[in-house]
């Protein structure tokens, strides 16, 4: 299959999740932490309202990704979304992490509520745009794949220099983590917006649709028999739990068991960077020699296997921790990585057996999934943390201790399998993906002959009359 991208598409698409990560990293690493040691507010409360916002997000990616699928402009579909909804984005960010000191319990509840919901909104208005641009740019598995290394790469950097960047920084006192957090997420909503419409700049669409806009009815029924979307949805709540329970506990297990803070700049290194840069690059060449489910299922069990190792050495041990938090973050970045392939695939299968191609609103789904995931993995630490007797800004208890161990193995170590076995269901292999592709381009082949032949016969009648 001829490729048709160049670098400057491929790494002008990856700068726009840099842009997404500084608003979503941020939370992933440092929200819930922020709530609960600096804004005051109790674990059990920011971890309910991370769970119900998250879950009221993935709702609404439904209606979102019907409206993408029904926008047309000079841009394209998608682009225009990228290039308009960055600037709000951007200052949603930074009233995330505003919480104002002077406010009472009950309205600091009623702000992080409405300034987190407004987030997840328009993230939803930018994001489902941006995934669901990969379909539009190539139908090349390889190309694919590599828009998917690009985006774990420059996703995995971001995280990194957040980390070594905030982390560092917020050490001190409530004031100041407060200024800190506000400082450095107005600097990252500019550079953002930025990143967003050099995106929009460098990218094009290059796969259109060939036919109107679908009815709700239609399109809803296109999703329900696209078995492959469906089965990679639940896989991705499993694998979005797993790495999102240690995302947002791993704040809590350098500060409260290792009790050394510069020690989390080096976890978010090698759970991410190191991880994304060892594995992203290979998944093109693994996609080639083996196909992508053979490739997540690859990635979930060493996953699987090295989050359950690393609970036993998460206190005996800090540099045998780190060494299978590598190979830990090596399998998920597999996984992750070669998701978004997978998720592009699941458009041609669901045109193949319907005849309708929905691309913002088949995204929308699997961003459903994912948030929940992400809303389930966000929250389960909060939970474990309050269950265990869980005190910000105190040393903990042994139990306490226990508790932040299942958050950042036991529960990744579980979800990361239950991911495996979903992906051994999955049916889109290879060589069946590429004979959706010659069906579909014969079918447009068949329709256009039609087409020019009852056109034809029009002309051939009128002349006749």
């Amino acid at each position: 299959m001829k490729n048709s991208l160049t670098w400057k598409n491929i790494v002008g698409y990856g700068l726009g999740d840099v842009a997404n990560n500084f608003a979503f990293a941020m939370g992933a690493m440092f929200l819930l932490n922020y709530y609960t040691d600096t804004a005051g507010i109790h674990a059990a409360v920011a971890g309910t309202m991370l769970l119900v916002v998250r879950i009221f997000d993935a709702v609404a990616d439904v209606v979102v990704g019907r409206v993408v699928d029904s926008t047309r402009s000079r841009w394209g579909k998608f682009r225009p979304f990228i290039l308009f909804g960055a600037v709000p984005l951007m200052i949603f960010s930074i009233l995330v992490f505003s919480v104002p000191s002077f406010l009472s319990d009950g309205q600091k509840i009623f702000y992080i509520y409405l300034t987190y919901m407004g987030l997840g909104v328009c993230y939803s208005l930018v994001n489902i745009p941006y995934g669901s641009l990969s379909t539009a740019m190539t139908q090349n598995p390889e190309e694919r794949a590599r828009l998917g290394a690009a985006r774990t790469i420059m996703a995995s950097f971001t995280y990194t220099l957040l980390a070594f960047v905030i982390s560092p920084a917020i050490g001190g006192g409530h004031g100041e983590s407060q200024s800190t957090y506000t400082l450095y997420t107005a600097i990252l909503a500019v550079v953002g917006v930025g990143l967003y419409w050099m995106c929009f700049a460098s990218t094009q669409e290059n796969i259109t649709r060939t036919v109107e806009q679908p009815s709700l009815r239609i399109s809803l029924r296109t999703l329900k028999s696209n078995r492959p979307l469906i089965i990679l949805c639940l896989v991705a709540i499993a694998t979005l739990t797993g790495t999102f329970s240690l995302s947002a506990a791993g704040l809590y297990y350098v500060r409260y068991i290792l009790n050394d803070m510069s020690y989390f700049s080096v976890l978010i290194f090698i759970q991410t960077f190191l991880g994304a840069v060892l594995a992203a690059p290979l998944v093109p060449r693994l996609v080639r020699r083996i196909g992508k489910k053979s490739t997540f299922l690859l990635g979930s069990g060493i996953a699987a296997c090295s989050y359950l190792t690393l609970f036993l050495f998460l206190s005996a041990s800090p540099y045998a921790a780190f060494a299978l938090f590598a190979c830990a973050s090596f399998g998920a970045s597999l996984c992750m990585t070669v998701m978004w392939a997978l998720e592009a695939d699941t458009v041609e299968y669901g045109e193949y057996r319907t005849g309708v191609r929905i691309e913002g609103l088949t995204y929308s789904l699997f961003s459903f999934t994912r948030k929940c995931g992400q809303a389930l993995g966000g929250s389960l630490p909060a939970f474990i943390l309050v269950s265990f007797g869980y005190v910000s800004n105190q040393p903990q208890t042994a139990e306490a201790v226990m508790g932040i161990k299942l958050s950042v193995a036991v529960i990744p170590a579980l979800f990361m399998l239950l991911a495996f076995i979903g992906m051994v269901f999955y049916p889109l292999t290879e060589k069946l993906y590429q004979q959706i592709l010659i069906e579909i381009e014969q079918r447009k082949k068949n329709s256009q002959e039609f087409l020019e032949t009852l056109e034809e016969n029009q002309v051939y009648r009128r002349r006749t009359e």
